[in-house]
């Protein structure tokens, strides 16, 4: 693990910042998830609005909240390890990091198994609230070995009162996908995160602008998350100029044509 000097308290730190409005489907679908399985994985494309419905979910779920922002450096057993022993210590204070740290420098990758044990062993503490442990960006370590071991025995061991959100832009590797089909894991997809029309309407009513205005966007953006957000920004903002110059041409033409 990194020394204390070289810690970075910010991937540890819950988001501050708040979506410009909730979007009751997707977090009714994510406290579904929560009481019917162990984890879950929101999977899309960079824009597609993951940590923000993650963020969102965080301050709804009725839930202590752990929040661990995983960086490519992490794929290092030791480092990923500390960093998520660190976020939940936030929440239960009895667990100990140095334990753990001193099993992962004793473990081969394979064997990555033991550690996710020993990390479970210290999860219950008596008269401690429910935990929703967030991991933001899980596939910048894919690649690592330890990755499947640690959480193939991790997710199947978690205590009844604590649910996984895994935020990622891929698919974990088969052998965690297969969890699906044992109940312990439930996916949002990037088709599910895309907003709908209502959801557009509601979003754009925030900024002031009519229904017009957003069923140009949602046209034009597929509902994708990022873009429907620059589309309602500010007028000087790239995508609220397209709206406006399509509803111009369009009225223009109008005007045109009954003449």
């Amino acid at each position: 693990m990194k020394t204390e000097e070289h810690f970075i308290h910010e991937k540890i730190a819950i988001p501050t910042a708040c979506p410009r409005t909730s979007r009751l489907r997707l977090l009714t679908l994510l406290a579904e998830h929560v009481a019917s399985a162990n984890a879950t994985i929101v999977n899309g494309r960079a824009g597609t609005g993951k940590t923000a419905l993650a963020a969102d979910f965080a301050r709804h779920a009725g839930r202590a909240v752990a929040w661990y922002k995983v960086d490519a450096a992490d794929n290092n057993l030791s480092v990923f390890c500390g960093y998520l022993a660190a976020a939940i210590a936030v929440q239960r204070p009895k667990l100990s990091a140095d334990r753990l740290l001193k099993i992962a420098d004793s473990v081969d990758n394979d064997r990555a198994e033991l550690l996710a044990e020993a990390l479970v062993f210290q999860l219950p503490e008596q008269k401690s609230e429910p935990l929703l442990v967030v991991i933001e960006d899980l596939h910048l370590v894919y690649d690592a070995e330890w990755l499947v071991p640690f959480f193939s025995r991790l997710l199947p061991l978690l205590p009844a009162d604590i649910h996984m959100l895994i935020t990622c832009r891929s698919l974990p590797p088969a052998p965690l996908w297969r969890l699906r089909s044992k109940q312990m894991l439930r996916v949002v997809d990037e088709s599910e995160l895309a907003f709908t029309i209502d959801e557009t309407m509601v979003l754009f009513a925030s900024y002031g602008l009519g229904e017009e205005h957003a069923r140009v966007a949602w046209r034009q953006t597929s509902g994708r998350a990022g873009c429907i957000s620059e589309f309602a920004a500010t007028p000087g903002r790239a995508g609220r100029a397209i709206v406006d110059s399509f509803l111009a041409l369009n009225a223009s033409r109008c005007a045109f044509s009954d003449t």
